[in-house]
């Protein structure tokens, strides 16, 4: 079994949880009760268990305070789906999503009012991709960790 598929396996529910807390905020050292509290977790021990688990898996390391802090970045489970921007995790379909919608605003500013039928098939279809990636934006925004 490769690296990654170890790691895939491994980093799940509230492992994933947990590892997600250290990535949206990198460089940035975090307690044990700061994430049991942060995460409404049932004590510090879970906590504790998911740390030490990615410990092993080398994602995050450990100081001599007792803190840990994110030690390597790998994409795994729902993370597939996001792209960092600065210290922010976004979904991949809002950079998509912001792109239709300024190409239709775009379009519906530059272009003739005239209701020929090029502009209406153009209209629909940026309209409809817009849509749609708004609806993928939206869902997995829904279904993201916390």
């Amino acid at each position: 079994m490769s690296e990654e598929r170890a790691i895939e396996a491994e980093v799940r529910g509230t492992t994933l949880l947990v590892y997600y807390r250290l990535l949206s905020s990198p460089g940035k050292k975090i307690g044990v009760r700061e994430l049991q509290r942060a995460l409404r977790l049932s004590s510090p021990s879970v906590a504790l268990y998911h740390l030490n688990k990615l410990v092993d898996l080398g994602l995050v390391v450990r100081d001599e305070d007792g803190n840990y802090s994110l030690a390597k970045e790998v994409k795994v489970g729902i993370l597939k789906q996001f792209a960092r921007l600065g210290r922010f995790m976004v979904p991949r379909f809002l950079l998509y999503s912001v792109f239709f919608t300024a190409m239709v605003i775009t379009y519906i500013a530059l272009y003739e009012q005239t209701m020929t039928m090029h502009n209406v098939i153009a209209l629909i279809f940026g309209v409809l991709a817009s849509a749609i990636f708004w609806y993928e934006t939206w869902r997995l925004l829904k279904e993201k960790l916390f």
